[in-house]
């Protein structure tokens, strides 16, 4: 078979695919792979909220944590994933609650990992995550509230009280939290206050009620922060624990849980991202969309329409998802401009200039751009990060020309100083470190394959002119080619469909110098559709914290996408 049958054969399959998982209401929401940690912390925090009431979901997520453990005791952000610190420590605390820990566990915790004693566990937990405390303090919290660290006092303390200071101080203020863990700094340090008795606890205690004012603006309608459940979980297990077991936002909480809780007994790591799947499959389909004007118009619907309460950002963003949860990003908003470029062919209308603008006002002083905030530069998830970037180029790129002419020059001005960014932030091997991103088999993590393609691919499907050179990672990607035909997040690393999917489709933009690689590339794709697993789950998603998972429309929309430039 010719490698034009093959793709041929391989796209129809695809599109056959993603076209049937459309919803009836025109979005694609896509399937996040169940997590170990979403599914502790949430039973955890349904048995402090009320365990008889939420009996049930407690029941069930504690049979499925115990039947997806692995054979040594331990577990991994998802299924598909190897064992690691967090979610085995979650799971342990949320099982030694409910006093049904394996022995396993206990094994793999003192002796894998080498913590014998609290102490040990807390310094395990706090050199693990270093100076983000994120997710260091949340685990070392749930661990007291279970009993397995005595002493709160060796806990670092959250301050809750900045929180009531006005929202646009908070990147001045050096938190010890990213930006979008604001309800977890505020929940966590109540409590903390409560427990830890110190002289100035009185003081701090003063501040609660203005704190929970602020708790209480940041929830969503649905109860869910960020739509996640780790997130939501934390906060309202500090809430039970600080006697507020009654506050609304406890409740609200406590119902998020019980209505994202899957049949299997799990939760996710966030209830889902179809906002952007539902730009990442109108990309990849474009004409072969029946609808792509009603397309166009249900992803217009879902911008900001006001400032968001989470993060301060003004109108015109957009999230992940079109649940109440979800936050305005760089990311997503970048693909719903370039999606809605290709499915109005082109045509500017009023939301296109707003998220422009909105980009553009989220920029950070360096030329990059950050996920969620503007000028969060102390903490890793706050930074600026190549790949947003470079998907901010390529929506900039895509509707300048047809914006109106006073917005223009700005426009223009940001795309030279992304430009000049990602040419400073290029590796010496010829690529860029992605945030949101990884590889779960590379040594660290980390996927440079992601990075040099996704990076190629923004900037060479441009409509505009960018200086950036780019034969430098052109000549990584040909180099990091496995034997398979296929591509791993670096030279060396198991070939995986999504990433050899981003791989072909940058080397497209220069056939026929890369027709050989493409051609091997497509061969490793076609055999795996032969077997039966081109679909299979691969977690190189990445949440707060580096928590990995799966989704079920990446292998599909990058196929497509890819093959489509074939």
């Amino acid at each position: 078979m010719s490698t034009e049958e093959k793709i041929y054969a391989i796209r129809r399959d695809a599109t056959k695919r993603l076209l049937a998982l459309r919803r009836d209401d025109g979005m694609w929401e896509g399937h996040l792979s169940s997590s170990a940690i979403s599914t502790s912390v949430s039973i955890f925090a349904l048995s402090v909220i009320n365990r008889e009431e939420y009996a049930q979901e407690i029941e069930q997520g504690t049979a499925w944590l115990l039947r997806t453990m692995k054979p040594v005791g331990a577990w991994g952000d998802s299924v598909e994933s190897p064992v690691n610190m967090s979610a085995t420590l979650l799971s342990y605390a949320a099982l030694h609650h409910l006093g049904q820990v394996p022995e396993a566990t206990k094994n793999y915790i003192r002796e894998t990992l080498g913590w014998k004693d609290e102490e040990q566990l807390v310094e395990g937990v706090l050199d693990y995550y270093g100076s983000d405390l994120t997710f260091s303090v949340p685990i070392l919290m749930m661990c007291a509230l279970a009993g397995i660290v005595s002493n709160w006092k060796r806990i670092p303390p959250f301050p809750f009280e900045l929180a009531v200071l006005p929202q646009r101080t908070f990147r001045f203020l050096n938190l010890p939290v990213v930006s979008y863990a604001i309800p977890a700094l505020i929940a966590i340090g109540i409590l903390q206050n409560r427990k830890r008795h110190t002289w100035l606890s009185g003081v701090r205690e003063l501040f609660t009620p203005r704190a929970l004012r602020v708790l209480t603006k940041l929830q969503p309608s649905d109860g869910g922060f960020l739509e996640a459940a780790p997130l939501t979980a934390f906060v309202s297990m500090c809430m039970a624990e600080a006697g507020l077991r009654e506050h609304p936002v406890t409740l609200a909480s406590a119902q998020f849980l019980r209505h994202t809780v899957r049949a299997d007994g799990a939760w996710p790591i966030d209830t889902n991202l179809a906002g952007w799947v539902t730009s990442l499959a109108a990309h990849a389909l474009r004409d072969d969309l029946p609808d792509k004007e009603r397309l166009a118009d249900i992803i217009r619907g879902n911008a900001t329409k006001s400032r968001h309460p989470f993060t301060g950002a003004k109108a015109g963003g957009w999230g992940w998802t079109n649940l109440s949860g979800s936050v305005p990003d760089g990311d997503d908003t970048s693909g719903a401009l370039v999606a809605l470029h290709a499915l109005l062919d082109g045509k500017y209308v009023a939301e296109v200039g707003a998220g422009i603008d909105w980009l553009i006002d989220l920029q950070n002083k360096d030329g990059g751009m950050p996920t969620f905030c503007r000028g969060w530069g102390k903490l890793p998830f706050d930074r600026s990060t190549p790949d947003i970037t470079a998907h901010a180029i390529l929506a900039m790129s895509l509707w300048v020309n047809a914006l109106p002419e006073s917005q223009q020059p700005r426009c223009r001005k940001s795309i030279d100083r992304m430009t000049s960014w990602l040419q400073k932030t290029m590796t010496k091997e010829g690529s860029w470190t992605p945030l949101w991103f990884g590889d779960q088999d590379a040594a660290d993590e980390e996927n440079a394959v992601y990075g040099a393609a996704t990076i190629i691919d923004y900037l060479k499907r441009c409509n505009t002119h960018t200086a950036l050179p780019l034969t430098h990672a052109l000549r990584f990607l040909l180099d990091s080619q496995n034997t398979d035909g296929g591509w791993g997040g670096n030279k060396g690393v198991s070939s995986k469909v999504t990433l050899t999917a981003k791989a072909i489709g940058a080397l497209s933009h220069f056939r026929p110098d890369t027709n050989e690689a493409i051609r091997r590339g497509i061969d490793y794709l076609y055999q795996r559709y032969e077997t039966g697993t081109l679909y299979d789950r691969e977690p190189i998603g990445l949440y707060f914290s580096r928590l990995w998972y799966s989704e079920e429309l990446y292998n599909i929309t990058y196929l497509i996408s890819a093959l489509r430039q074939l």
